[in-house]
């Protein structure tokens, strides 16, 4: 076995651990979480209508009903396949921590939110003999959906950072440079937003709005505060490019991406079909691990690095972009 092809299995052996690491620990909080949300409502059971009130379709009457045990069984059924799919996300594509970090604080999040509803929602039915007559709370839906928010983004801080992985390879021949004299200094700079993105965020505001009204639950507007904020955090960048190599941040300043000049092995152009490649818009994680800030189709800057990860970033200009990350990655062996 060559040099580098062991390097590159000992680098495989330690992404793969570090995603079933990643995938126990938080999966073992959110299991925690549906399990305490289970016995609550179990214990409840001698206080509560049957069969309960299991969902609501549009305002505050309930349409449909279940038994406890069918009640308990949906939430955990649910949340095992939601689980299930967050680690296999890390299991099978978790390379970088950005990757595990999504496992991380999707696990909690979406236990969270189970847990918060059905707790909730239950609650809300202690002591009536029939769950016909029960009222769902306007503040249940938006307190689920923004207090699991907070042990999230513990948990994704919890992911350590990828540690620092120097390539020992040259920058393939065919790679574009730009002509730069030993110690002239460049730097590369554009912004990169999302049209549809942008446009299906707004979409989905106005939709929060109208439902509050229809429904009169004035609660939910608070969801509206969290979707300004995802739009300001996942549909524009700055890319910057210099001689520490490439920065990716959000116009928010979280969440943002860092690649070392000495980690690069080649930068290049590529073109890019959101949903083919990467399932939609936003912060992505597409074929083979890639991971993709994916604003738009077309013209976008992929950057391959040690460890076999890479990021693409669609943006304009993604040739002098390539060039010039190629040319630093090049100084950066030099240095070493």
């Amino acid at each position: 076995m060559s040099t580098r092809t062991a390097r590159d299995a000992d680098t495989d052996v330690a992404w793969r651990r570090r995603a079933v690491i990643t995938s126990i620990w938080s999966s073992a909080i959110a299991l925690a979480l549906l399990i305490a949300a289970a016995v609550i409502i179990w214990s409840w059971r001698d206080q509560l209508p049957h069969p309960l009130a299991s969902h609501w379709s549009g305002g505050s009457a309930p349409d449909g009903f279940s038994g406890h045990t069918s009640f308990i069984t949906f939430m955990g059924a649910t949340g095992l396949g939601c689980i299930a799919l967050f680690d296999a996300i890390a299991l099978f594509s978790g390379r970088t921590a950005a990757t595990l970090r999504m496992t991380a604080a999707g696990n909690v999040w979406i236990a969270g939110l189970l847990a918060t509803i059905a707790t909730g929602s239950t609650a809300v039915q202690r002591g009536l003999a029939d769950a016909h007559h029960v009222v769902l709370p306007g503040w249940l839906l938006p307190t689920a959906m923004l207090a699991p928010l907070i042990p999230a983004v513990i948990a994704a801080f919890l992911v350590p950072a990828d540690r620092h992985q120097p390539s020992a390879s040259r920058i393939p021949e065919g790679a574009p440079q730009i002509p730069l004299g030993a110690s002239a200094r460049a730097v590369w700079l554009r912004r990169t937003s999302s049209g549809p993105g942008a446009a299906i965020a707004v979409g989905s505001i106005l939709l929060v709005v109208v439902l509050s009204i229809v429904l009169d639950t004035p609660g939910i507007l608070a969801l509206v505060a969290v979707l300004i904020l995802v739009l300001g955090a996942t549909l524009a960048f700055r890319v910057r490019v210099d001689a520490t190599g490439l920065t990716v941040r959000s116009l928010l300043g979280f969440p943002s991406t860092r690649i070392r000049a000495d980690e690069v092995e080649r930068a290049s152009v590529i073109d890019v079909s959101p949903l083919r490649d990467f399932g939609g818009w936003g912060w992505r994680v597409g074929h083979g691990g890639r991971t993709g800030i994916v604003l738009r189709s077309g013209e976008a800057l992929l950057v391959e690095q040690t460890g076999g990860r890479s990021l693409v970033i669609t943006v304009e200009d993604a040739a002098q972009g390539a060039a010039l990350l190629n040319t630093m990655a090049v100084r950066a062996r030099g240095r070493g």
